[in-house]
């Protein structure tokens, strides 16, 4: 089934037409009509921009590097780590086009042609031990990041492992993790078994919602990150320094951490494999990451001159 636009509140009010390789036209019930040309695509990493080989396609590739040769700039913007992004913003020639990484789900963002962070947010140092704490009490692994390495007490967890493999690090195995951890940080990630890493996120969020962020990137990694730090308020910081708008904005996601940013951009797309609460918001529904739905979208959207 040819996926079709959300009926979300955004699009109530009238009627949603898509004009291929072309303009969006939103026609309202007033019959006003505008026309919107995008200027810049963010775009998740895993789920999203790549299949689940976690490769860039020979097609989403060449749909890519046509929208960034029209001027349109391209973000990725990921919970991965710099480190875990840079292999993909080289693949997508971001240092070229002059594009922008968003790391830790926004804690830093990075202009990718000059290597300037023009924003970092720091985790704070105090609240380590509680997290260690949850952690342990349940047997999870809880993981950060130094350089290439992951840093974990628990190298041979299975899910330390897949996100090793995600970002292409190695694993640093530390005998204590508090003892270890005396750099600046980003994040943290506690890492397990889906349906109980779900109970601690409730438990978790309660009591630190006024101090950090606590939510889930996959059902398996629970993302413990700065006050304030989500990809649709990091990327508010990015458009004001780039002089553009929301509305100028694709934001295409499949994650719980791409609620954000979706339901934030001009135009949200869900990928056809997104969590349902994702597609429940996004403005228009694309493929799944295995039929290039990132690709099928940008194609739908991207304006020609």
């Amino acid at each position: 089934m040819i996926p079709c636009p959300a009926q979300d509140a955004k699009f109530r009010a009238g009627l949603f037409i898509l004009l291929p390789n072309y303009y969006l036209c939103s026609i309202l019930t007033n019959t006003k009509t505008t026309f919107m040309k995008y200027k810049i695509i963010v775009l998740d990493l895993d789920g999203t921009l790549t299949n689940n080989k976690k490769e860039i396609t020979p097609h989403t590739l060449d749909v890519l590097t046509r929208a960034q040769e029209k001027g349109i700039k391209i973000v990725l913007a990921s919970g991965r780590p710099t480190y875990g992004i840079a292999p993909l913003a080289e693949k997508l020639q971001l240092s070229k086009y002059e594009g922008y990484i968003l790391a830790y789900n926004g804690g830093e963002i990075i202009d990718w042609k000059t290597g300037e962070l023009m924003y970092k947010n720091l985790l704070d140092q105090d609240v380590l031990p509680y997290l260690y704490k949850c952690a342990n009490d349940n047997n999870f692994a809880i993981v950060t990041y130094d350089g290439e390495y992951v840093l974990t007490e628990h190298p041979d967890d299975e899910y330390v492992l897949k996100e090793a493999l995600l970002n292409v690090m190695k694993i640093k195995k530390v005998d204590n993790f508090l003892e270890a951890v005396k750099h600046p940080i980003a994040k943290c990630l506690i890492v397990g078994e889906p349906t109980r890493l779900a109970e601690l996120e409730k438990e978790m969020y309660e009591h630190l919602k006024d101090r950090m962020g606590v939510f889930r990137s996959e059902p398996y990694f629970l993302e413990l990150v700065p006050k304030g730090i989500d990809k649709a308020q990091s990327l508010a910081v990015l458009l004001k320094e780039l002089g553009m708008t929301k509305d100028e904005m694709i934001a295409i996601g499949d994650g719980f951490n791409d609620l954000s940013m979706i339901k934030y951009a001009g135009m949200g797309v869900a990928m056809g494999n997104a969590q349902q609460v994702v597609k429940d918001n996004a403005d228009f529904i694309t493929l799944t990451n295995e039929e290039d739905g990132a690709a099928y979208a940008i194609e739908k959207f991207m304006s020609e001159e």
